[in-house]
């Protein structure tokens, strides 16, 4: 690969995030292939591309056999934008001596007369015009016009060699409808890119796009996710995080809560990941939310990404427990967001984590629930990649990470829809367990790479007042069973608060 082309010298494309995974854009003087299914964004990305060429002092050209110049300019209208004068819109129709039956040859076939006097209306308004950019919408007419590969293929080259001449930077739009298994524009051209779209079962339908080819430069592969909103498309190029490193003191973060603090053996470490694991209701939010505010209160600044619950009864359940939720957003110290499963992709996910920790500098970031994330994802080997490369990206940042998933059940046996234990670097573990006719909750540390921690299950209790912690459960056995069993001699339970 040549990785010597700078990217100030590209082709900018004008969609965010695009432009990233072409490393600068496309090379100047080639030919490229946008190609997907109608609705994949091709005319809106191509739309951008010339836009970008007009705000640079660029002359583009957008060479239209399937829609109007009309329909292309209310397509853009509906972005915000206004196509410049620099650039030209040429509706490309076939002359209307070939669609008079009086007029029609006899000897040779109209596709043949067709082909050739399209042809020689896309030189002729180069010619005119003498555009930098050009894209051409779409292929599969010409195809069509062409009827065989072989003639396809040499019509293809034609257009290669005539605008390699001029230097200029050509877009080809293909929308797949003719035969999707012709693969000879991918041979011919300089680079490939394919649009997907796919529609789930329930929720908004998620667009990818992958690079399938780029002569001579390297690029970053995969699939990445983009949507298509009022003012364009916007792409989130797959987290790689290799790329991301930074120094950091990795110091001690405690909670603030001298018991649970002991417990974690002074607390966790900066730019470390923590997973609270649990079943419904054992208050997995709240042991994040005593970190929040720890960090808060020594200055810094934190986010919370909201699966499961609804912020209006989140902010009203945290506040009578001390935890002022809106306040501290209000302040500008806490960015809290609930997130739509349904209506997110994971890439833009990833990508607004990485905003909060990068441009917001959020020492201390929360996802609650793994759950919700997982719903987002197509199956659940996508859910660990995803979670490996975000929790590696957010560690190299220094940012300390707190996840939170629910286990299935109560008592006893419990399930986890998905395991990520072996990628967290602290796994706290809550369990509920009954005893002398309460349902009481415990809480362990089952794992933690740096330094030590309390190898002891302690109770700890949820009221009015937040969260409290007992001493370790010695004289019990089978607390994460669920059932205990008391060998001790006195009862080391926390005492029920008296009623206010």
């Amino acid at each position: 690969m040549n990785n010597n082309v700078d990217a100030l010298d590209k082709a900018r494309t004008g969609v965010v995030g695009l432009d990233d995974i072409l490393a600068g854009g496309l090379a100047p003087g080639h030919l490229f292939l946008l190609e997907g299914n109608p609705g994949t964004g091709k005319t809106t990305i191509a739309l951008s591309f010339l836009l970008e060429g007009a705000r640079q002092g660029e002359k583009g050209l957008y060479i239209t056999l399937s829609e109007t110049d009309r329909e292309l300019r209310n397509g853009a209208r509906s972005h915000g934008w206004d196509i410049p004068a620099s650039v030209e819109v040429f509706e490309l129709v076939p002359p209307e001596s070939l669609l008079d039956a009086a007029q029609q040859q006899s000897l040779l076939y109209s596709s043949d007369l067709e082909l050739g006097e399209t042809t020689r209306q896309i030189f002729e308004v180069f010619e005119r015009i003498q555009p930098a950019r050009i894209v051409l919408d779409s292929l599969s007419e010409i195809r069509l016009l062409a009827q065989s590969s072989l003639r396809y293929r040499r019509q293809i080259l034609a257009l290669k060699h005539y605008f390699a001449r001029s230097g200029a930077t050509v877009l080809l739009l293909d929308d797949l409808t003719s035969d999707t298994l012709d693969k000879t524009v991918h041979s011919v051209v300089h680079g490939v890119i394919r649009l997907e779209e796919r529609a789930p079962e329930y929720g908004a339908e998620r667009r990818r796009l992958r690079i399938l080819k780029y002569r001579g430069q390297a690029f970053r592969g995969g699939f990445h996710d983009f949507t298509i909103k009022a003012g364009g498309v916007q792409v989130f190029p797959r987290l790689v995080a290799a790329e991301h490193r930074s120094r950091f003191g990795r110091r001690v973060t405690a909670s603030g809560l001298a018991a649970l603090d002991t417990l974690l053996g002074g607390g966790v470490e900066e730019g470390s990941s923590t997973l609270i694991l649990g079943p419904a209701g054992t208050g997995k939010s709240l042991f994040t939310l005593q970190f929040v505010a720890a960090a808060i209160r020594r200055g810094e600044k934190a986010a919370i990404f909201v699966f499961d619950e609804e912020l209006g009864l989140l902010f009203s359940r945290t506040r009578a427990m001390g935890f002022d939720l809106e306040g501290m957003r209000d302040s500008g110290a806490l960015h809290i967001e609930q997130v739509d499963a349904a209506e997110l992709s994971p890439g833009e996910f990833a990508h607004r984590v990485r905003e909060r920790v990068g441009a917001a500098q959020a020492k201390t970031v929360v996802i609650d629930s793994l759950n919700g994330y997982q719903a987002a994802m197509p199956d659940e080997n996508a859910l660990t990649l995803h979670i490996h490369e975000l929790l590696q990206y957010l560690n190299r940042r220094g940012a300390t990470t707190f996840l939170t998933v629910a286990q299935h059940g109560l008592v006893g046996d419990m399930q986890s829809p998905v395991d990520i234990t072996y990628l967290a670097d602290t796994v706290i573990l809550l369990r509920y367990f009954e005893a002398l006719g309460q349902v009481r909750r415990a809480i362990s540390i089952i794992k933690k790479r740096t330094g030590t921690h309390e190898k002891t299950i302690r109770e700890y209790r949820i009221d009015r007042n937040g969260l409290s912690l007992g001493e370790p459960l010695h004289d019990f056995q089978g607390v994460l069973r669920g059932v205990p069993t008391f060998v001790g001699n006195a009862t080391p339970l926390l005492s029920t608060p008296p009623a206010r």
